[in-house]
């Protein structure tokens, strides 16, 4: 299979996944008004067929001799486990932070959802393994908390506005302000869920008897596509936002809005794909604990760019919400610069 085998090549998976982590969730937008309960299937098919392309295809090149299926056999079947369920884990949480993007927008979402599960996975990972200055992970903890907690001040500011606007214009559906309690919560428990499955991963990649980064891709894979099943019928029955959906209408919606889902799941899986090359523990090449940690965490900022500068999601706002949004970016990249100093073990991932 191949891997990356210089220091450079390490760096650039880090970075092309680091991309396509905080990107992948443009091609919801780009889907238009495609309910997020559909998009998701599209989203677990393409990550599912990606991952099964780059098995057989990169997973058995190279020169080792070391192929995809060899390595599904050398594997522990309760690795297999850990990666079918951390993939069901990551899923559920995943799910929900589509959810949020569809009531609230990359800006808020990725930044509230995933800083949850930085400051969740942080604190667990210093509680189980207890190193570094936990002066500087409390610290970067707090700054993340803070750029929450403005994310949802400057969107709940955003939604006032808005409804004023419309009120005016005596378009508004009611007379009571919108509140923006619904996307916070969606984000903040899918940020719970993606802070808690990774320990998995590491069980699921133990040395001797782990799946290598292809296999892993390919288990994890599995267990979203396979708990997508349920989650989307759930989903398409309670809603979190509109009326319920009959499983029919997914066969309706047209090619152009599956195509953005398989092409989201896509990309999704190949940074997954690099990350996990990246960190393999096979891999002798590796970057440095500051470097890592930074390429790996520093996703949601690039989303949270991608919704203030492509989508505009602050457009139509006054200076309060624009200053709200510029603090929320200072701290949160303050927040992973000081935790990444501290250091302590990554657990989390998005």
């Amino acid at each position: 299979m191949i891997l990356p085998q210089t220091y450079t090549a390490v760096l650039m998976l880090m970075v092309f996944s680091l991309l396509c982590w905080g990107s992948w969730a443009n091609t919801f937008k780009l889907a238009g008004k495609y309910r997020f309960e559909m998009y998701y299937v599209d989203f677990a098919v393409g990550c599912m067929v990606l991952a099964l392309i780059c098995a057989f295809t990169l997973g058995n090149l190279g020169f080792d001799g070391f192929s995809f299926l060899d390595d599904l056999e050398h594997a522990g079947k309760r690795q297999w486990l850990y990666a079918f369920v951390a993939g069901g884990i990551f899923n559920f949480a995943n799910m929900l932070l589509v959810a949020a993007i569809s009531v609230s927008g990359l800006a808020v979402a990725f930044p509230a959802g995933i800083g949850v599960a930085i400051i969740m996975g942080s604190l667990l990972s210093y509680l189980l393994r207890p190193s570094g200055n936990l002066a500087l992970v409390l610290g970067g903890c707090l700054l993340i908390a803070a750029a929450v907690i403005v994310a949802a001040i400057a969107y709940n500011i955003l939604g006032v506005i808005r409804h004023e606007e419309l009120a005016r214009a005596g378009t508004a559906k009611s007379t009571r302000r919108p509140t923006t309690v619904k996307g916070v919560i969606l984000a903040g428990v899918g940020g719970l869920l993606m802070g808690s499955y990774f320990p998995l991963i590491q069980r699921a990649t133990e040395p001797e008897i782990g799946l290598g980064p292809y296999a892993l891709t390919a288990v994890f894979a599995l267990g979203i596509l396979a708990s997508t099943v349920v989650l989307s019928i759930f989903f398409m029955n309670l809603p979190v936002e509109g009326e319920p959906l009959d499983l029919t209408e997914y066969f309706r919606a047209r090619p152009a809005r599956h195509l953005m889902g398989l092409l989201g799941g896509a990309i999704w899986c190949a940074g997954t794909l690099a990350s996990f090359a990246a960190v393999n523990p096979g891999t002798e090449i590796h970057l440095s604990p500051v470097s890592y940690y930074l390429l790996e965490n520093a996703f949601p900022l690039v989303a949270a760019l991608w919704g203030l500068l492509a989508w505009k999601e602050f457009q139509r706002s006054d200076m309060r919400v624009k200053l709200l949004g510029v603090t929320m970016l200072i701290l949160f990249a303050g927040g992973l610069a000081l935790i990444s100093v501290a250091p302590i073990p990554v657990i989390q991932k998005g």
